[in-house]
């Protein structure tokens, strides 16, 4: 379904997650070809995605792996709840394990998307990530990394997970800065978080998206 404009609502998170990598990762799916905006294209057509969007405040939550990245969604709705925040998310169905890139979610492939980055000044986006030695982490990359400092204090605040803001710590092709990335295209950039599954079960995402939006209200001033 492609560029369904509606209140964040519903959207399940029980999809198989994928991992923040190159790829298609649809069941029984054949290579993508390399051209701009092809593969958002490809999964916007594909039945029971929906495109959400809701324009609100100047600070933008993001979740561009719904329902295939576990809770993500959850805590995005959560976090841009608390602090009246714009939306944008991309949600599978279950049973589609489809996994566009971020640098993938190219604004030429969706008007909807290219009207949220417009419309917002700063975007945070949660993502998900599995990986045995850092179960327990939240990876908190992007562009903008004062607000990616005062986010990761604020979640480790929480002791629900230890926040890596260290940008060398984090795996290269989690760290978010890839220039096509929407995270980092307003005008003040972005912070890119990638849950860890233990930070994205037993509710914990819920508390680090509270942390989250505190942290953004916090430095609200001077992302404006």
């Amino acid at each position: 379904m492609r560029g369904d404009l509606y209140p964040p609502a519903g959207g399940s998170s029980t999809a198989p997650d994928g991992m923040t990598g190159h790829g298609d990762r649809r069941v029984g799916a054949t290579p993508a070809i390399a051209e701009p905006g092809h593969m958002l294209r490809g999964l916007l057509a594909e039945e029971g995605v929906h495109e959400l969007c809701t324009l609100a405040g100047s600070v933008g939550v993001m979740a561009l792996h719904g329902g295939l990245e576990a809770g993500t969604w959850e805590a995005a709705r959560r976090c841009a709840s608390r602090i009246g925040a714009s939306t944008y998310a991309v949600v599978q169905p279950d049973g589609l394990r489809w996994h566009v890139p971020s640098f993938q979610f190219d604004t030429a492939a969706s008007a909807t998307l290219r009207r949220f980055v417009r419309h917002v000044s700063v975007a945070v986006s949660f993502h998900g990530f599995g990986h045995p030695d850092l179960d327990g982490a939240v990876l908190v990359g992007g562009s903008n990394r004062t607000l990616a400092t005062a986010i990761g204090a604020a979640i480790d605040g929480t002791g629900r997970a230890t926040a890596v803001t260290d940008i060398s710590s984090i795996p290269r092709r989690l760290r978010g800065l890839h220039p096509k990335n929407p995270v980092n295209l307003p005008k003040h950039g972005g912070v890119q978080l990638e849950l860890s599954r233990r930070a994205r079960s037993g509710g914990a995402e819920l508390h680090i998206a509270d942390a989250v939006a505190f942290a953004i209200a916090e430095e609200l001033p001077s992302l404006e």
